[in-house]
């Protein structure tokens, strides 16, 4: 069982270190690894808004800093602690390091990422296409 608050207090305070000059919408997030771990993150806004990094990527790169693994829960939060939704980005770096069963806090409560993000693409499909064409 997930202890959600113990992991949106997590992502809250990751949210209190971004860099969020232009949008002024700090985000933050925070991943329950499968060996007990709490890995997190922050925004981080670029004056060339397409170059700026979204939480969840700080907490892929803290994931694996600190011995990669798999998350099996994870959580983002806006500027007044709300749970957020992940974008489509970062839907896609969440699937590659937690599956389809790693579970997200959203709005509308807890949902595996196979409901958030159905049919997904993965490792697997570049193996399967790899199979069908050999270089």
């Amino acid at each position: 069982m997930t202890d959600w608050p113990a992991l949106q207090a997590a992502a809250a305070a990751a949210m209190e270190h971004a860099y969020a000059p232009y949008s002024r919408f700090p985000v933050g997030a925070a991943g329950l690894v499968h060996d007990g771990r709490v890995v997190s993150g922050c925004n981080v806004e670029n004056a060339s808004y397409g170059v700026g990094l979204c939480a969840e990527c700080g907490m892929v790169s803290d994931l694996h800093r600190t011995g990669g693994g798999r998350l099996v829960a994870v959580v983002c939060v806006g500027g007044n602690g709300e749970v957020l939704m992940p974008c489509g980005r970062c839907r896609q770096l969440l699937w590659e390091n937690g599956g389809p069963v790693c579970a997200l806090l959203t709005p509308e409560g807890e949902l595996t990422m196979a409901q958030v993000l159905p049919q997904a693409f993965g490792a697997e499909d570049l193996d399967a296409a790899a199979a069908r064409h050999p270089a």
